[in-house]
């Protein structure tokens, strides 16, 4: 039994990335296909791919509907076709689970967590093939699941969202990465107990002994460690500021179970405490793979990073300019201010509930904000107190003003930081168009200072 068995007519609900790739998966294996978007052009695209542009009363007849992790199918605004298909009893699915159910037996690593996802699972892929193993890097990280043929023995690390993880019946991975909670897609889970839920839907299924690595850094990833554990679950923990972990960071050296096995300290793409996690959970999830510690660590020296998490793009003068785009909640914007002293920040775009407050205790750190977007007025009424607070409004003018700032600023090595602590939905298309946004325009004034006279 295959896990299309019995399926003829299948919709696809969503035509990004991963829609696009469903469609590709499921015509490439004879099914019929039934695309809907609310967008035309999306509508085109699919029926090149051999789909079928359907209505809402196209639903009838389908076997199964795929929907988009971009598409809401929980929480306070779920999609009206979503709606409909449930009403009528039509099964639905994510791209992740069909292709757990058609490769039961593929090694699969699965990551989810609120920050450090990609880098962890970009990471593990790569301590992988360091150490001679096979493995890519799929899912929410930009390569959707659907869309890459694999070699029969390599490893799938696949990053999974909340929003892929909502519609999950079971994927059974065989490591499960947890790398830390904090509230985030609040407006889309309505609550950070159903957002929480979403993600421990990674958990289903597992058997008793089954390997989770847990980051027990904040106390709701404890709690979680705590409660698989005593179900029965080969819990391994990792810190960064715990005492007591079965992996743990402490002064930039990596330990297991007490005995160093690595200084973080040289890696210029794992600076910072929160790469320290995410190096220590990608350590431990090879480890539980079966890897050899010796061999577990090769990959730490050389591992070249991800765009727009935590990327050093240019230096101007004296001016380090940083492209930390991801950092897209104000948590995530936390561990890039730590970083960094004399900080020019650029934030803003699309808040997320709950304020800035939070980020108060960096401004020692801060020289100047300079805020863009939607959250702006916010950003400015929280800071203006602490720090100079400026309404940049667009990115272009706060890197012009950050640059001028940064120029007068007595430092030694001033970092113009772009560290938003929102979603880019306002002004760009998604958190890589916002850094590569950034790191054109920052080209643009290294090229002025070279042909100034």
């Amino acid at each position: 039994m295959t896990a299309l068995a019995g399926l003829a007519r299948v919709g696809v609900l969503g035509l990004g990335l991963s829609g696009r790739a469903a469609v590709r998966w499921l015509r490439a294996r004879g099914l019929e296909v039934v695309a809907f978007d609310d967008r035309p052009e999306a509508l085109e695209a699919a029926a090149a791919l051999g789909a079928r542009p359907g209505g809402q009363d196209e639903l009838e007849g389908l076997d199964l509907l795929v929907v988009s992790p971009g598409v809401p199918a929980g929480g306070v605004r779920v999609h009206p076709l979503v709606q409909a298909a449930r009403r009528r009893g039509i099964p639905l699915t994510v791209d992740v689970q069909l292709f757990r159910d058609a490769e039961p037996a593929r090694p699969f690593i699965g990551v989810t967590g609120t920050n450090g996802k990609s880098t962890t699972t970009a990471l593990v892929a790569h301590l992988l093939r360091r150490a001679g193993r096979p493995a890519e890097a799929l899912g929410n990280i930009g390569r959707p699941v659907l869309d890459t043929a694999l070699e029969r023995d390599a490893v799938a690390v696949v990053e999974l969202s909340s929003f892929q993880l909502e519609l999950v019946r079971q994927l059974r991975p065989d490591v499960a990465v947890w790398t830390n909670l904090e509230p985030d897609h609040l407006d889309r889970h309505g609550s950070l107990e159903a957002y929480i839920a979403a993600k421990r839907r990674l958990f289903r299924g597992l058997s008793p002994g089954a390997p989770v690595v847990v980051a027990v850094d904040d106390p709701p990833s404890r709690a979680l460690a705590r409660e698989l554990a005593a179900a029965g679950m080969a819990v391994v923990t990792v810190a960064v500021t715990e005492a007591s972990a079965h992996v743990r960071v402490v002064a930039g050296q990596l330990y297991e179970q007490g005995v160093r096995v690595a200084d973080l300290r040289g890696p210029a793409t794992l600076r910072g405490s929160h790469n320290h996690q995410n190096a220590a959970l990608a350590y431990a999830a090879v480890r539980a793979l079966g890897l050899a510690p010796q061999e577990a660590v090769l990959g730490l020296f050389d591992f070249p990073g991800l765009p727009h998490r935590m990327c050093e793009i240019a230096r101007i003068g004296r001016v380090r300019f940083v492209d930390d785009s991801k950092a897209t909640n104000p948590a995530a914007a936390a561990r890039s201010l730590a970083c960094f002293e004399a900080i020019h920040w650029i934030a803003g775009g699309r808040p997320k509930p709950g304020g800035f407050a939070a980020l108060r205790r960096f401004a020692p750190r801060i020289r100047a904000l300079y805020a863009i977007g939607e959250a702006a007025p916010e950003l400015v009424a929280t800071f203006r107190d602490l720090i100079p607070a400026h309404h940049s409004d667009t990115l272009e003018r706060a890197v012009r003003e950050a640059h001028a700032g940064a120029r007068r600023d007595p430092a030694p090595t001033p970092v113009v930081l772009l560290a938003p602590a929102c979603a880019s939905f306002d002004q760009f298309r998604d958190y890589a168009a916002r850094g590569r946004a950034f790191a054109a325009l920052v080209r643009t004034l290294a090229t002025q200072e070279e042909t100034a006279p």
